[in-house]
């Protein structure tokens, strides 16, 4: 009987000295973890709206996110005609709209705050809006002026990420890689289908990345045409037959033949892919034959990967998915809403952190500048 009793004593103190460990483990875990809540901001070239997301990040050997709000603020006539705009504009001109802009953004922060009741918010992360994008020429430009911004909100912003890196010879895009890399390492590829498609992957150890093709910023501005904001799963191109002349002028066009890192800007659409396309008068036409390219386009590159995730308004056209997915065998995945919908203000976000920790958010790899570097450039309220 004694025996047994001193055996379960035994037992409760090996429990306890167990139970005390488990709790020191984790008391000391969390005190290594790193918590941030940020709000991250993406303006497409495709003009769809303006993406807001609040994320909190957890950093202990990797980076983890959670979406805790998020929202797309479309935009206004008038916006949107000053964004469509703002690459003709002088210079007097474009400055005058890059802090209005700015202003703007501020203020849809500070309704986005209020609606969400958010309490803490440790910085403000901001891609801008693309008005001219010529790395080849030595300039870009995002407008969104920060100290704007800063001043608006009353909180820290980190903006203007693309500037440094032409500065150093790269293409200042994409910048999205990096999040993949430290977000969304489990599958082989990651691809986003906004105004332009782009593709991430790691080869021999790096981190490899470039712009595919225009997409929405095509398929928006013929569905206009045809009365829709946007083609809703492709049913208007659905309708359409393919124009294999114009196809094949398309899938030839010199920028789909040359290596990686490049990227690719609105001037290039206009210069080149709106006058091939302006030559036919069906509309749907045109939007079956250019998301054909699309198709084509995107399987030539994703075809040696055994999986593939797609993200970005693009993914709710069923019909160019469905395409994609009849040219290659790879499994396409395609994740929550919320990362479908946030993925580029989420990763812009973590730019932001990854700028305020002093720590690489600019691949070499990527853009083809002379090294990695601490892209983004810090705004404190005045």
């Amino acid at each position: 009987y004694i025996s047994i009793i001193y055996i379960i004593y035994i037992i409760y103190i090996l429990y306890v000295i167990y139970s005390i460990s488990i709790i020191c483990y984790i008391f000391l875990r969390n005190m290594n973890i790193r918590i941030t809540y940020a709000i991250g901001l993406m303006s497409g070239t495709s003009l769809d709206g303006l993406d807001l997301v609040y994320v909190k990040f957890a950093h202990e050997n990797r980076y983890r996110f959670e979406i805790l709000s998020h929202t797309t603020v479309k935009y206004s006539d008038h916006w949107k005609g000053q964004l469509q705009c703002g690459i003709q504009l002088e210079q007097d001109a474009l400055y005058e709209l890059d802090l209005n802009y700015g202003a703007y953004l501020g203020t849809m922060v500070c309704e986005f705050i209020q609606s969400n009741c958010i309490e803490r918010v440790d910085f403000i992360a901001s891609h801008g809006h693309t008005i001219f994008h010529q790395p080849e020429k030595g300039v870009t430009k995002q407008i969104g002026d920060g100290q704007e911004m800063a001043n608006v909100t009353g909180h820290r912003v980190v903006c203007d990420f693309r500037t440094q890196d032409v500065e150093l010879g790269g293409q200042g895009a994409p910048l999205v890689p990096i999040g993949d890399r430290l977000l969304f390492s489990d599958v082989d590829a990651c691809v986003n289908l906004g105004g332009f498609a782009n593709i991430s992957f790691e080869k021999k150890g790096q981190r490899i990345a470039y712009d595919l093709c225009p997409v929405n910023v095509v398929l928006n501005y013929y569905s206009e045409k045809l009365g829709q904001d946007f083609d809703a799963a492709g049913k208007l191109a659905s309708v359409g037959k393919i124009d294999q002349n114009l196809l094949d002028r398309l899938n030839d066009l010199d920028y789909y033949s040359k290596s990686p890192p490049k990227s690719l800007g609105i001037e290039w659409v206009n210069d080149l892919i709106f006058p091939m396309l302006h030559s036919s008068e069906n509309y749907h036409d045109i939007l079956r034959t250019y998301a054909e390219h699309i198709a084509v386009q995107i399987a030539r590159h994703i075809k040696d990967f055994n999986s593939v995730l797609f993200t970005g308004g693009g993914v709710f056209n069923t019909f160019l998915m469905h395409r994609i997915e009849q040219l290659v065998s790879s499994r396409i995945i395609i994740p929550d809403r919320e990362i479908i919908d946030f993925k580029e203000a989420l990763i812009f976000a973590l730019l932001g952190l990854l700028k305020l920790e002093d720590r690489v958010n600019c691949l070499a790899s990527v853009t083809g500048a002379s090294q990695d570097h601490v892209s983004g450039k810090i705004f404190t309220p005045k």
